[in-house]
């Protein structure tokens, strides 16, 4: 039995490592917040083959002295706090005192270091931990700190590192947070001897949101009314009513001058937006938010990304009070409609003995390809094989289905129910349908039944659209293309991160295909697994592009609802969505008698 022992020094900063430097953009986000806390106005920061080789984080802070200079790589050595009460108002970006001897403890780590009001500076040279020599150098003032080969000497924690242009992304993703939460601040940033991005100090934050996101992205933002109650001050830039993208990389909220991850400001933007966009859609939001550093931990994530809030229903109804009130200035006659009170429906039994009675069954295995009835604008009205569009709907009212017996199919529109819902009478009792479950299993059908094999159908696009990515969205992209080129997208690498939709496959339509495309990227980033096995890349394409299909189920006209079920039943699988949910539930006539205790005739 083994016995109870102290860890070395050496062994416990390359445990403390695991935590604190999860992979090279956690080194290179310690050694930022380090420049930023030092007062630094200039930033430098190079990295090469993804902070796997090699990382340098240079600054003009105000440096340290030699002593200063070691003592910063004694485990938890910090000049931020004294006592476990100083937590409660800590305002620097660094204060455990653990960064710098868990990076030196896994890399080739050079500190060089020059106060201002010195003529020298000093040099200090530790391999894995161990210190190799401290001299005295030539510098500018100010900390430069290089670190080679990270992990190196902790070979399990590196075979599990991405590739390096995925381990780049993340850092130059990180690096432009900074940049936006410190416009004060001058970045440089390299990959290599490629320039990642670079921005002087800007007073103007739309000028710092152009010069790191791009112009595109600051052109579309309005400034958020600034909000100041009860100690908390919030500030920013967002997107207009109307204006969303379908993921949520274009949010950046910072508290306290520090970026973060917050469930509660991300929760209070989606709410604060539910009403001015699509469902569905998050809006391009940059968040800033002063408040009392007593009312917030941040030591509650062993990176410091995320942090929590003492009071978050204050911190919420500011949030979402400023976003009504830019709306309310930048659409003054959009009316904000107040919550409206559900109106019952009829209970209706939900067992698997109410699911589908059999005058409503589907077609047999070889059904008529969907859409062959005639195509809705909804729809994207795909033309037939000929290149014709197909013809227009039957009459609206008499509905039947592709059985033999076409009487028992008939449904007959009652009217509609709500915003989604629509009754139908049929032969056997009443159904209810869910208008968008259906629209959403008749369009996937309709894209699953296009091309495939690499064979897809493309249309070329008059007017080719531009999209700006960030380095790890084009890197997802180069890693995941051969899927849309599959399926009739043609992309066009226009200038580093600049792409141009070049053509796209017939069932698309041209003003939906950035959306399109940034929910791929999505797709592949949270599950690109799913995009290396073909027959699963294509249902996964098509269940994006469902998502396309405009929630306003209300502004279907009464031929195009009356149509739906005979479209419906046309499909494969007609009951249930693509996202595995009910399309229609039937009360049959028999139900009905028996809670009505009579016969129904």
């Amino acid at each position: 039995m083994s016995r109870i022992h102290i860890l070395s020094d050496q062994v416990a900063n390359q445990i403390a490592a695991g935590e604190v430097v999860e992979r090279p953009v956690g080194a290179v986000k310690e050694l930022l917040e380090n420049s930023l806390d030092a007062g630094s106005t200039r930033v430098e920061i190079e990295f090469r083959n993804g902070g796997k080789s090699y990382i340098r984080v240079e600054d003009n802070g105000c440096g340290m002295l030699p002593d200063e200079a070691m003592l910063s790589l004694e485990r938890h050595a910090t000049s931020k706090i004294r006592k476990a009460k100083d937590l409660e108002k800590v305002i620097s970006f660094g204060f455990r005192g653990e960064a710098l001897p868990s990076i030196a403890s896994i890399s080739r780590f050079t500190l060089r270091t020059r106060p201002h009001d010195q003529i020298e500076g000093t040099e200090i040279l530790v391999n894995a931990g161990k210190i190799v020599h401290q001299k005295t150098c030539g510098m500018p003032p100010g900390t430069r700190i290089e670190a080679a080969n990270l992990f190196y000497c902790v070979p399990a924690r590196r075979k599990f590192l991405k590739t390096e242009n995925t381990e780049a992304a993340h850092i130059s993703r990180m690096a432009k947070l900074y940049a936006i939460a410190h416009p004060e601040v001058s970045f440089n940033v390299y990959s290599g001897p490629r320039k990642v991005f670079q921005s002087p100090a800007c007073t103007d934050l739309r000028d710092r949101i152009s010069e790191v996101f791009g112009d595109e992205v600051a052109a579309s933002l309005t400034p958020l009314p600034e909000q100041e109650v009860d100690g908390c001050h919030l500030r920013g830039m967002v997107s207009p009513p109307g204006i969303g993208r379908p993921t949520r990389q274009d949010i950046v909220t910072v508290v306290n001058s520090r970026p973060v991850e917050s469930r509660t400001l991300l929760y209070a933007l989606t709410e604060g937006y539910h009403t001015l966009i699509p469902k569905g859609k998050y809006p391009v939001a940059f968040l800033f938010l002063d408040i009392d550093p007593a009312r917030i931990d941040v030591n509650v994530h062993p990176q410091k990304r995320e942090i929590r809030f003492h009071s978050e229903g204050h911190v919420r109804r500011l949030v979402i009070e400023s976003i009504l009130r830019m709306a309310e200035q930048t659409h003054p006659s959009t009316v904000l409609p107040e919550p409206e009170t559900p109106m019952p429906l009829p209970v209706i039994p939900e067992s698997p003995a109410a699911f589908v009675r059999t005058s409503i069954q589907p077609p047999g295995p070889t059904p008529e390809p969907p859409g062959s009835h005639g195509q809705t604008k909804e729809s994207n009205n795909l033309p037939d094989s000929s290149g014709q569009t197909p013809a227009p709907p039957r009459s609206p009212l008499n509905i039947v289905s592709t059985h033999t017996d076409a009487s028992s199919a008939h449904w007959r529109l009652i009217g509609r129910l709500r915003q989604h819902l629509a009754l139908f009478e049929t032969t056997s009792g009443m159904v209810i349908l869910h208008l968008q479950a259906a629209r959403e299993r008749i369009r996937f059908e309709e894209i699953l039944n296009h091309g495939g094999n690499g064979k897809s159908p493309s249309q070329e696009l008059l007017l080719p659209v531009p999209v700006q990515l960030d380095n790890l969205s084009s890197e997802l992209l180069e890693q995941h293309g051969k899927v849309l080129r599959d399926e009739g997208f043609s992309l066009e690498l226009f200038g580093r991160d600049f792409y141009r939709i070049e053509a796209i496959p017939p069932w698309l339509e041209p003003g939906e295909a950035e959306n399109f495309l940034r929910q791929f990227i999505e797709l592949a980033r949270e599950n690109g697994n799913l995009l290396r096995k073909p027959g699963l890349a294509r249902e996964e394409l098509a269940r994006l592009a469902v998502l396309e299909i405009a929630t306003a189920d209300d502004s279907l006209s009464e031929s195009e609802v009356a149509t739906l079920p005979d479209r419906l039943l046309n499909c494969r699988q007609p009951l249930t969505c693509p996202q595995g949910k009910a399309t229609f539930y039937e009360v049959t006539s028999q139900e009905l008698a028996k809670k009505f205790g009579r016969k129904i005739p």
